[in-house]
Formats: C-alpha cells, sequence, structure tokens
C-alpha cells in the first residue's frame, strides 16, 4: 500500500505569528512526533506551504482577510521550528493560495492520503477536496488531533464536511 502524509501550512504564522492559534499551539508536539514516526517507518511526507508576495493586500484573499501573513521568505512564512529539520528532505508544495492543484496531481497513485496541519476550515479541507477529485480511489485520513481549525467550532464543521464526502476522521 502507497501510503503517503501530507502536512499542511505548519508555518510560524499560523502557529505564534500574525494569524496565531492557540488550537494550533497546542498540537505542535503531537504533530511533530507524529511525522518523525511516519518517516522512521519508511512512508513518505510532503508539506505544503501558504506562499504569497508584497502584493498580497490587494488580492481577494486579502481584500477579505486585511492580515498579511506567510510573505515569501519572511520569518513568518519558515516552518515551525521543530519541523524545519524534520521536513528539510521532504517535497515542498508552494501555494498562493488555500489548495494546490500540483500537490493533488503528485498525489495520483497514493492508496492512502493523510492529512494534519492548519487550518482545518481553509488550507486542509481545500487541499483534502483536491487529492480525493483527483484519487478517486484513494482513502483520505484527516488526523482530528494533529489538525487546528480558525475556532474549535469552524475546526469541527470542517471534519463534518469531510466526513461527508467519505473521507476518514480518525484520531492519530
Amino acid at each position: 500500500m502507497k501510503k503517503l502524509l501530507v502536512v499542511v501550512d505548519m508555518q510560524k504564522d499560523f502557529v505564534d505569528g500574525a494569524l496565531a492559534n492557540f488550537e494550533a499551539q497546542k498540537m505542535v508536539g503531537s504533530l511533530v512526533d507524529y511525522v518523525i514516526a511516519w518517516l522512521d517507518q519508511g512512508n513518505e511526507v510532503v508539506y505544503t506551504m501558504d506562499t504569497h508576495d508584497s502584493t498580497y493586500l490587494s488580492t481577494q484573499e486579502g481584500k477579505r482577510l486585511p492580515v498579511e501573513h506567510c510573505i515569501q521568505n519572511s520569518d513568518g512564512w519558515q516552518l515551525i521550528e521543530p519541523l524545519q529539520s524534520v521536513l528539510k528532505e521532504c517535497k515542498k508544495f508552494e501555494k498562493p493560495t488555500f489548495g494546490s492543484i500540483e500537490l493533488a496531481q503528485y498525489c495520483i497513485g497514493y492508496d492512502e492520503i493523510t492529512f494534519c496541519g492548519v487550518c482545518t476550515d481553509i488550507c486542509v479541507i481545500s487541499n483534502a477536496m483536491l487529492v480525493k477529485a483527483f484519487n478517486p480511489q484513494a482513502r483520505i485520513v484527516i488526523l482530528e488531533d494533529l489538525c487546528a481549525g480558525v475556532s474549535v467550532e469552524s475546526h469541527q464543521t470542517a471534519l463534518q464536511a469531510m466526513r461527508n464526502c467519505q473521507m476518514d476522521v480518525m484520531y492519530c
């Protein structure tokens, strides 16, 4: 069985920076341990990075969320410290929007794709839906306790939406 772990947007701005999230901060240690264990089992890990440029505030997203974040090469754009060395050999997908078509295409041929990261209700769900569309027979797993949403309520709503789309939501 060909398995893949996707770590979504575990960047400084989403954990303790411009869009800091207490729920994300609480799960960092467990997420890092899970990624290390996954790699130790010989499985592949890839990760996404929300990537904006200096024109962010003039984009549609920037007008609706007028908080500069994840500006390419800024400190807030970087992966959180504990993941920097863990993921340095893993494939990276920079994305200027919520979901990555490049990631979805990359996932074709995998039997099982597991997701963790932030934000459950924006980028995790967007990427999981794209991957499901490009690889409809694959098992998609969402690690509920290794994802964090903008709010606890929106996290739960996104998890239910993914369950409704035939994804398995589970604890790690």
